[in-house]
């Protein structure tokens, strides 16, 4: 995170809607995207954007912090996603429905592939707005907010599911199969190798 050099940005849309933002007793939560998967990432935003990380989580109130996204352009996603996951938007016009590529919006504008995802995990009422204005998302490393209290904030680990005993048994089959596989070609291998090595005796 770069705190010395100036903002480079648009300071425009960085600081939109802040003033609407009774940013007393909040706390200024810093999230790196960077080598993060999409979708457990935003799950911890919108969990943080909401309060619900605080004993004093209201539905009806607006409690939630400050979170500040740094290095959105970084962003994993699994699978397929990249190129079969699309955004799609209609313009109001006959036959005008737009589609674009998780891909193309990458490309486009990396900030909006995480707001997406986040505003979507959210509530739709009236509060929704409001958190929408305490999340703010920059594509690189840089943000206008050096000079507030930052706090880092830790992923929690990953909890890897136990595989089904079917499907261990299945990875079991195949790691014994590819294993005799390759000591089959092995043995075949040392065969030809050894029956060349006669020939040539032979033929001395």
């Amino acid at each position: 995170m770069v705190m010395g050099q100036p903002f480079s940005g648009n300071m425009k849309k960085a600081l939109a809607g802040i003033r609407r933002i009774n940013l007393e007793g909040l706390r200024w939560r810093v999230f790196d995207a960077k080598g993060q998967v999409l979708g457990r990432l935003a799950s911890q935003i919108s969990t943080v954007v909401q309060g619900k990380d605080k004993p004093t989580y209201t539905p009806n109130r607006e409690e939630g912090d400050m979170c500040i996204v740094l290095n959105a352009k970084d962003i994993c996603v699994t699978g397929r996603k990249l190129t079969d996951k699309f955004y799609r938007w209609h313009t109001g016009y006959i036959g005008h429905l737009k589609e674009r590529s998780l891909k193309d919006q990458m490309a486009k504008d990396p900030t909006e592939v995480i707001r997406k995802a986040v505003l979507r995990m959210l509530p739709r009422n009236k509060l929704r707005d409001d958190r929408d204005r305490k999340l703010r998302i920059f594509a690189g490393d840089e943000h206008p907010f050096g000079d507030r209290p930052l706090e880092p904030y830790v992923m929690p680990p990953r909890q890897v599911r136990e595989l089904r005993p079917r499907t261990r048994r299945a990875m079991i089959r195949a790691e014994k199969k590819a294993e005799q596989q390759q000591q089959g070609t092995n043995n075949t291998s040392k065969r030809k190798k050894n029956k060349d090595v006669e020939e040539e005796a032979v033929s001395t």
